[in-house]
């Protein structure tokens, strides 16, 4: 049996046939694929605007200073997620203030969340992560953020496809702008979907979708209508102090191209996290099971174990090469300078202690995902 990866990406023979029309047109950097792949899958997750962006870290960035991140604020969000997801918000000169998760789905804990609101009415906004591709219950964060007026960064790298039904029957999909003001995709290899490195902003507010624009491309806009003067039709004005992330022509044509089989992965994906579930079902391995009319996209499989560094490295004797997601980020040295400490959240650090993601992505065959299956069940006998 060859190795097998906890991720893996896909690349088919469109995948290489819509690059290679690409590297043979007008454009390799800034063209019409980039708009294409905005408007696709704008309509795939049904927000109504999308900008794409060079890496889901530049789409946290750009999202944290259009929602107006600057010194002074605080912003919350989960300490199990990548550092990422709490890096936009110092970028920005903000404080960053960690809320536990709920051990029963290892999302931020929204009641939490309320209790550290009450306590500093400095906080500005939340950042949820959809973390494994479980999406959170926004409908209930929303009451919240509401009430305290803060807004909702939706970090949805995990959780392309995902969605819940509402309890008005009504169905929220990740990203789709009905809940969160913002909403973030990664599409690093190991996601649903692969441009190399690249990421993309959704949201349904058109006045934060112009200001991601700006930002995006250096601060820079060639709009006439927000021209100060105007010198000729090479003009173009800086309004802002904006950043270089833009994707290219290139990333946005294998973006389109992968974005056509994302349902069948994610299918795939939900065939592959029922197998799982089946044969731990009857064992001491603790798996979470999403709840009812919450429907999970799987970019993770993780399973959590009490010989958690036993079984991880057997399963590397095995040719199997299972991750951990993630390290705690209030415990990385950075954040612990800044205060944090082990023992400030103790459901976070429980599931860290425990937590393993086995192979998981649209290409593991049933052969190999047996294989898996029966090496992690002989371990733990």
């Amino acid at each position: 049996m060859k190795p097998i990866p906890y991720s893996r990406h896909h690349i088919t023979d469109e995948d290489v046939k819509a690059v290679i029309e690409t590297l043979h047109s007008d454009f390799l950097t800034q063209g019409p694929k980039i708009r294409e792949f905005e408007e696709k899958f704008a309509q795939y997750v049904g927000a109504k605007y999308a900008v794409a962006v060079s890496s889901g870290t530049a789409a946290l960035h750009l999202s944290a200073l259009a929602l107006g991140v600057k010194p002074g604020q605080k912003v919350i969000t989960s300490p199990i997620t990548f550092a990422a997801s709490a890096n936009c918000v110092h970028y920005c000169g903000g404080e960053v203030i960690f809320c536990d998760v709920n051990p029963d789905t290892v999302l931020i804990d929204i009641e939490k969340v309320e209790e550290i609101v009450k306590r500093n009415p400095k906080v500005s906004g939340v950042i949820p992560v959809n973390f494994a591709g479980y999406p959170v219950d926004l409908c209930e964060l929303r009451k919240v953020a509401d009430k305290y007026g803060m807004w909702i960064l939706e970090d949805a790298c995990h959780s392309l496809g995902g969605c819940f039904i509402d309890d008005n029957n009504v169905k929220h999909y990740c990203g789709d702008g009905s809940l969160a003001d913002l909403a973030i995709f990664s599409f690093h290899p190991v996601k649903h979907i692969a441009t190399g490195e690249g990421g993309m902003i959704t949201t349904n507010r058109q006045d934060l979708y112009e200001k991601l624009l700006l930002l995006r491309t250096h601060g820079i806009t060639r709009n006439i209508e927000l021209f100060t003067e105007n010198h000729g039709g090479w003009y173009y004005e800086m309004h802002d102090l904006g950043f270089n992330y833009r994707l290219t022509d290139l990333q946005a044509a294998l973006g389109i191209s992968q974005l056509a089989r994302a349902e069948e992965g994610l299918k795939r994906r939900r065939e592959i996290a029922q197998r799982y579930n089946q044969a731990f079902s009857d064992s001491c391995i603790k798996v979470i099971y999403p709840k009812e009319n919450f429907y999970h996209a799987y970019h993770l499989y993780v399973i959590q174990v009490a010989n958690r560094l036993e079984l991880y490295n057997y399963l590397r004797s095995k040719k199997i090469f299972s991750q951990v997601h993630y390290i705690p980020v209030h415990l990385m040295p950075y954040y612990k300078k800044l205060g944090w400490k082990k023992g400030d959240f103790p459901n976070a650090e429980s599931y860290y202690e425990k937590c393993l993601s086995l192979p998981m992505y649209p290409t593991l065959s049933d052969e190999e995902q047996e294989f898996v299956i029966r090496t992690v069940l002989e371990f733990q006998k």
